[in-house]
């Protein structure tokens, strides 16, 4: 599966948490070896009162049931929106072997942004990291979020 085949899948997650009034982020898990999408997940924050309902956390989460195994050595993550520290973390836990993002993060982003958490040396896994791919359309998707909850007086 082509990256920009992974990324259109974690925006059609995206497009999930937009119909709930989420930030829309999306985030998909797709194993090599039966070249499936073994995990989905997108942002619930809001509805489950959960601050650590993100899109990664999610989908990481299906993708090691589904797999049985946490340890996901054979998959590649695709997410809209650079992770944060907390989900860049959860990715090098669960030995993911290839990270592919949409936009970049300036205020939140533990990947190449503000931190460089899923490729230090420091830490006992690093992922490969390609970044940017679909990003206008993963940007464009937060920047019409954002602007209608300000016009809204939201958020």
């Amino acid at each position: 599966m082509t990256d920009n085949h992974l990324m259109q899948a974690a925006i059609g997650e995206a497009h999930k948490a937009l119909a709930l009034n989420e930030v829309p982020v999306g985030c998909v898990i797709w194993h090599e070896p039966t070249d499936r999408i073994v995990g989905r997940g997108f942002n619930r924050r809001e509805i489950d009162a959960d601050p650590t309902a993100h899109a990664e956390i999610l989908a990481l989460r299906n993708a090691a049931r589904e797999l049985g195994d946490w340890r996901l050595i054979d998959c590649v993550a695709a997410v809209t929106l650079e992770p944060c520290p907390m989900c860049a973390g959860a990715l090098v836990h669960a030995r993911v072997r290839r990270l592919v993002y949409g936009c970049d993060d300036p205020k939140a982003g533990a990947v190449r942004s503000l931190f460089s958490l899923c490729d230090t040396p420091k830490l006992n896994h690093r992922l490969e990291i390609t970044g940017g791919v679909l990003a206008e359309t993963c940007s464009r998707l937060l920047a019409d979020f954002f602007s209608a909850q300000r016009a809204l007086g939201k958020k």
